[in-house]
């Protein structure tokens, strides 16, 4: 099973939108399941206020574990993490018009299609890490 098909099969257990991404993307985080979930069980719902989107919080969460920063000296890493999530979110508004959780949902943009997205984001972003 993908990625994708993961983060959505996830999805239709009851996980949160974050969850789904960011578990699903643990071949990149070097994360357990039970840690993924438990990290990004507050992420949903748009930080369970309506805001940023809880895919794209996964998705961003997940490129970061694979691309760290996480030594304050390393400008290398903060330009590369500063980028990826300009393109994750970036990509995101592209295709669905918007960030906010709720402008999403009013917009009639279904979950799954965002966790999808989600994921298939974050294997694109890694991707071109590992290039």
């Amino acid at each position: 099973m993908g990625t994708r098909e993961e983060a959505v099969r996830l999805h239709g257990e009851g996980f949160n939108c974050a969850q789904c991404v960011f578990c699903a993307c643990g071949k990149y985080t070097g994360l357990d399941d039970k840690s993924a979930l438990a990290i990004a069980g507050g992420f949903g719902g748009g930080l369970r206020c309506g805001e940023i989107c809880g895919a794209i919080s996964g998705a961003v969460m997940a490129i970061g574990a694979a691309a760290p920063f996480a030594d304050a000296d390393d400008r290398e890493a903060m330009s590369r993490i500063a980028a990826l999530t300009k393109q994750c979110t970036g990509a995101f508004r592209d295709r669905f018009g918007a960030l906010r959780c709720l402008d999403l949902k009013r917009a009639g943009v279904p979950c799954d299609d965002l966790i999808a997205f989600g994921a298939e984001t974050v294997e694109r972003l890694i991707g071109k890490i590992e290039e």
